[in-house]
């Protein structure tokens, strides 16, 4: 019996959904929480190749709700990529597994996404968010944006030209880059409703089925029940990646200017609204 049957039982992925979704490279940008856990449904779904991207190394306050370490990783201080190539690499041979130890930066990241088909959000700051979606946007490449941190989970699909993207939806980045899991904390079940909904988008775009995504941002408060979205069906009329040939790359030093210069901005025509 074929390893992914129950998958392709599946009608709206059927054998050529699964042939889809064996031709896709994922680039996936950071390997915690979210990242462990994505990598994790990509090989056991049966991707063509994952590229996997973190600087870190493996701490014993990750074991909590990073699936894919032990203490003996914590204990050798494994770079996280590694760790998780390591671990998955028994679970589907079939999958092409590369552990890149860097930081996802403007010097490297056009080089990274090299190849890539879709890219997987797992990062911790909207610093490396908005890089993300400059690289997108310039090279057509879907690509989904994930967070969670304390009880809350988002999630948004982005296609490039016919959904809204981040600089659509968003003002410029938080001060500090916003909440963090290091300053918050997080709680797994937030962990885990971010996965889901992520992972089922990417099954949707890697199977064929970008028609059946719901294209807000979603947010849930685990803990409140709160729930809010933003419709993201369509790109901000005067969104500046539409207006511009090329889409800048920018560092660290620069991001901040070039973020005025492209003026995000939550639509003021669709404010979030409770579900």
């Amino acid at each position: 019996m074929s390893r992914y049957s129950r998958q392709e039982l599946f009608a709206a992925i059927g054998p050529e959904g699964q042939r889809r979704i064996r031709a896709s490279r994922v680039l996936l940008v950071g390997c915690g929480a979210l990242g462990t856990h994505l990598a994790e449904f990509c090989v056991r779904a049966g991707v063509g190749g994952l590229t996997i991207v973190d600087r870190d190394i493996v701490e014993f306050c990750n074991l909590q709700r990073q699936s894919l370490f032990t203490e003996d990783d914590a204990r050798a201080a494994l770079p996280k990529a590694e760790a998780a190539r390591r671990a998955l690499a028994g679970v589907n041979s079939d999958v092409e597994i590369r552990a890149e130890v860097s930081d996802f930066n403007f010097r490297n990241a056009e080089k990274l996404a090299h190849g890539a088909s879709i890219i997987l959000d797992a990062s911790d700051n909207f610093e490396t968010r908005f890089l993300i979606n400059d690289l997108a946007v310039k090279h057509g490449l879907p690509w989904v944006y994930a967070g969670c941190v304390s009880a809350k989970a988002t999630c948004m699909p982005v296609l490039p030209g016919r959904t809204a993207c981040l600089t659509c939806l968003l003002e410029d980045q938080p001060a500090a880059g916003g909440e963090t899991c290091d300053t918050t904390g997080v709680i797994m079940p937030a962990v885990l409703q971010a996965v889901a909904w992520s992972s089922v988008v990417a099954l949707k775009i890697m199977s064929g089925n970008a028609a059946a995504l719901f294209c807000k941002m979603l947010t849930v408060d685990l803990w409140s029940g709160e729930r809010t979205g933003i419709d993201a069906s369509r790109p901000r009329a005067d969104c500046p990646h539409l207006r511009r040939k090329t889409v800048p790359l920018a560092g660290r030093q620069t991001r901040q200017q070039v973020r005025r210069a492209l003026r995000p901005r939550q639509r003021a025509d669709q404010p979030a609204r409770r579900l």
